[in-house]
């Protein structure tokens, strides 16, 4: 049975049972041309009925709810934006700093309304900051708490913040990009005896959307078109175009694909390559971010080899330095992406204005950098492996790989390091490890044992780029062995740092701008958690250095838009190719396919107006540009 069909029955019958004689109760007779059908990547939702986002891991989030339900003081859009990048939400400008950047106000947008018809104003704003600082665990607490001094309602739509210590990017906190601080109704919360234990069930909305519905069994959740949409930021924009907006669980990759073959799913947040290949052979209604090959939407995240650097292993850079050494990354991107990645030897994602920002102005300064292995010094840096890659792929791709150099290196990125197992030895010998036979042995004398952790098939890209890592580690004497973390699962591990690598990202940028304090600020050591301790994001390797602090420091005190960050920006690029924290591996290409039976008006690249993928809180803006495709 369709996947539209369950689901409409499945929301009848617990309506029925709940609301009865309610207008509700027709649910199952929704018209299919005003319900958009998204998926959501976190699959099936273990406690379906928790919404109090500010809690963490406590239940579900790309639900729709920080898509469609939340809002905060400002967005940046990873992609053009529909009047720029750039947006105020609740805010009425942009952030206005003092001379020091030792305070910051904010003034706020009139008219902007819950759903239950309460205005929002600044008591919303200091409610939210005031809560999550008194309360230790809340999802920004630690942020917070060592960011602001006071907060300070001025009246009903300015607040002033007085900051601890200078920091120029304190607006980042509240600036969308994925997500970012979202704003709580203190008319709700206020009520409630604690805000960690408070399910926030039913969410109080003030985004354009309001929760309809939700499966008990953590399956789907369904959203409705508020009556007074007028009366939200997203409402400057225009009239959403679905009226029911669902997120569900679809299954298993197979079963994804065949849900938007039958029309069943408008929207499928990730596909593993073949996936992608077998709809844009059969599907006649098949949108995709390009129109060939590579499909994909680059995402401004940067999958990488994530070290534990709290396990002792990892502390030595010229361990770190020999697994980088070993890895052949023409193989990653053939494993993992059929060879549609786009490779990266600087940890910046090769998105985005990152490749004129970063990329190609540190070709020259990549090309000329020495390695000492303690018996000789190399130049590791290969500056032709994008082209490599392309030269691979076109006998069987033809005329859709490029021949222009630029753009081969825009599509399949510039260099990375070569395989030198010799180099790698060296390296490890220096740094007191020793190979008996076919196998290597850590200094203490056990064998050298590497578990990598992968999300398998949830994933299933980054699990075979994880997994040909692993065997090119084992060809060398390594024991290497993957780790399977599913969904939710990966997520506390990655939290706890209950690993000792992960394929996975700790870079999160804008992508449309070149400041990388969105991810870069909360690597400063003063948020690093001391082991067992959960880590507050994004610093997932736990890195601690002087060096690096001060440089974090130096940003906080530029304006976000000063030319100067840029500069800053490559010292942390040839900072992190020195010390190898991290091994930065290639942009997270994002088959997100999208399905025109029943919904036009989805972003491309030829109208890059946001970013498609549907768990993404600027995706509300596909909801005021999406149209039915039969009026």
């Amino acid at each position: 049975m369709r996947v539209i069909r369950l689901l409409m029955l499945a929301l009848a019958s617990l309506i029925a049972s709940t609301v009865a004689a309610s207008a509700q109760a027709t649910i199952s007779e929704l018209p299919r041309r005003e319900t958009l059908i998204l998926e959501n990547p976190e699959g099936t939702i273990k406690n379906p009925g928790w919404f109090n986002i500010w809690a963490i891991n406590a239940g579900g989030q790309y639900t729709g709810l920080h898509q469609l339900a939340l809002d905060t003081l400002w967005y940046i859009d990873p992609e053009r934006g529909l009047d720029g990048s750039w947006q105020n939400s609740l805010a009425a400008e942009k952030p206005i700093y003092n001379a020091d950047f030792t305070e910051m106000t904010v003034k706020l947008r009139p008219g902007i309304f819950w759903s239950d018809g309460v205005e929002f104003t600044a008591d919303d704003l200091v409610y939210t900051v005031e809560t999550q600082i008194k309360t230790p665990g809340m999802r920004w607490s630690a942020l917070l708490s060592l960011n602001v001094d006071s907060v300070q309602k001025v009246d009903a739509q300015t607040v002033v913040f007085k900051l601890k210590k200078p920091n120029s990017r304190f607006h980042a906190l509240f600036t969308v990009r994925f997500n970012a601080i979202w704003m709580m109704p203190k008319h709700v919360f206020e009520k409630a005896p604690d805000p960690l234990r408070f399910d926030f069930n039913k969410p109080v909305s003030l985004g354009a959307y309001t929760l309809n519905s939700y499966d008990p069994d953590g399956k789907w959740f369904l959203w409705q078109r508020r009556d007074d949409w007028q009366r939200t930021t997203l409402g400057r924009y225009g009239e959403p175009g679905p009226k029911y907006v669902a997120y569900v669980d679809p299954g298993p990759p197979d079963k994804r694909v065949i849900a938007q073959l039958n029309h069943d799913l408008d929207v499928i947040h990730d596909v593993a390559p073949e996936g992608m290949f077998t709809l844009a052979k059969q599907s006649k209604s098949l949108k995709t971010w390009f129109k060939g090959f590579p499909f994909g939407h680059p995402d401004p995240t940067l999958p990488s080899v994530i070290f534990n650097l709290q396990n002792p292993t990892f502390q030595n850079r010229d361990v770190r330095w020999a697994l980088a050494l070993l890895i052949d990354i023409r193989a990653v991107a053939m494993a993992s992406y059929r060879g549609a990645a786009t490779i990266s030897a600087i940890a910046v994602p090769p998105t985005g204005t990152h490749p004129d920002d970063y990329h190609k102005p540190l070709q020259d300064w990549l090309a000329g950098f020495e390695l000492d292995t303690g018996k000789e010094k190399i130049k590791p840096y290969d500056p032709t492996m994008g082209q490599q890659i392309a030269t691979m792929l076109r006998p069987s791709m033809g005329d859709q790989i490029p021949t222009d150099p630029a753009e081969i290196a825009r599509s399949f990125g510039y260099g990375w390091w070569k395989p030198n197992a010799t180099a790698a030895a060296e390296l490890l010998e220096r740094a007191g490890y020793s190979k008996r036979g076919d196998a290597w042995y850590t200094p203490d004398g056990k064998p050298f044992s590497i578990k990598v952790m992968v999300e398998g098939d949830s994933r299933p890209v980054m699990t075979r780029a994880g997994t040909m890592i692993a065997q090119q580690w084992r060809q060398f004497g390594i024991d290497a062995k993957i780790d399977v973390a599913q969904g939710t699962n990966m997520l506390d591990r990655r939290s706890a740092g209950d690993f000792d690598t992960f394929i996975g990202w700790s870079v999160e940028t804008y992508g449309g701008h070149p400041d990388l304090a969105f991810f870069l600020d909360s690597w400063h050591s003063q948020f690093v958690a001391p082991a067992g301790k959960t880590q507050s994001p994004r610093n997932w390797q736990r890195l601690v250095s002087p060096e690096l602090d001060k440089l974090i420091e130096q940003i906080r005190t530029v304006s976000f838009e000063d030319p100067k960050t840029v500069e800053l920006g490559r010292d942390y690029a040839k900072f992190m190719v020195r010390e190898m924290p991290i091994i930065p591996l290639m942009a997270y290409n994002v088959f997100t396919a999208m399905d025109e039976t029943y919904w036009t008006g989805y972003p491309t690249a030829e109208d890059p107006y946001t970013d498609p993928v549907p768990n993404w809180g600027n995706s509300r803006l596909m909801m005021v540009r999406l149209k039915p495709t039969q009026p």
